[in-house]
């Protein structure tokens, strides 16, 4: 599905949006650190991911509906969080947005091995998966840290949304800095996890889109 914008020939790929609105997350959170307001920002960049992750499975009724769903009880539990003290709403919130990012990243990687041809909607598809596995393990780790506190020990700083997915990234890149590490036992079988997960995505994506092209060129060729 593209979007084509009026009054020119140009036509936007489904998983622009999420791509942009991902890209922006990453870019410009980092540097909203020091700025008082910056928890009422964070809610508002993922609702504004969670939108075009909605629209990014709005191909059919049924992905789009189940997306919407999960977006909508995610929104709830965030706001149920700030009404409440207890810590069952921020739960709830993680559970559904984890479901939600990896409901879509499913579906994208769906659509990638369906696809015989390399566009760049494709490639930009392939990039935004990655990233939502990403936070999709942050949400989990973020539900484990709930049920169990202290599961993970940071060297600086609390252990919060946003030290979760900076360690979630590190891990799904094998990166490893050491400044923050799993402690009980789930946090580190689901580290391994992950890190494992980042390493087949990566291998295995690149292997689709290589086949894809080459096929492509004997086809034409």
């Amino acid at each position: 599905m593209q979007l084509r914008i009026p009054f020119t020939g140009i036509h936007i790929g489904r998983f622009l949006f999420l791509f942009i609105s991902l890209i922006l997350m990453f870019v410009l959170r980092p540097f909203l650190d020091g700025f008082t307001h910056i928890t009422t920002l964070i809610p508002i960049f993922f609702l504004i991911i969670f939108v075009s992750a909605v629209f990014a499975v709005s191909q059919k009724k049924r992905t789009f509906f189940t997306a919407l769903f999960l977006a909508l009880a995610t929104e709830v539990s965030e706001l149920w969080s700030h009404l409440s003290s207890s810590p069952y709403p921020n739960l709830l919130r993680d559970i559904f947005a984890g479901l939600l990012l990896a409901y879509t990243a499913t579906h994208i990687v769906i659509y990638l091995f369906r696809e015989k041809r390399v566009t760049g909607d494709l490639i930009i598809g392939a990039v935004c998966s990655y990233f939502l596995i990403g936070l999709a393990w942050s949400f989990l780790l973020s539900a484990l840290e709930t049920l169990q506190p202290g599961s993970f020990q940071a060297q600086q700083g609390m252990i919060d949304q946003t030290t979760l997915t900076y360690y979630s990234f590190i891990t799904l890149t094998t990166v490893g800095y050491g400044d923050m590490t799993p402690v009980s036992s789930p946090a580190r079988a689901l580290s391994v996890l992950e890190a494992m997960m980042g390493q087949l995505y990566v291998a295995i994506i690149i292997a689709r889109l290589v086949g894809i092209h080459i096929t492509r060129s004997d086809q034409s060729g």
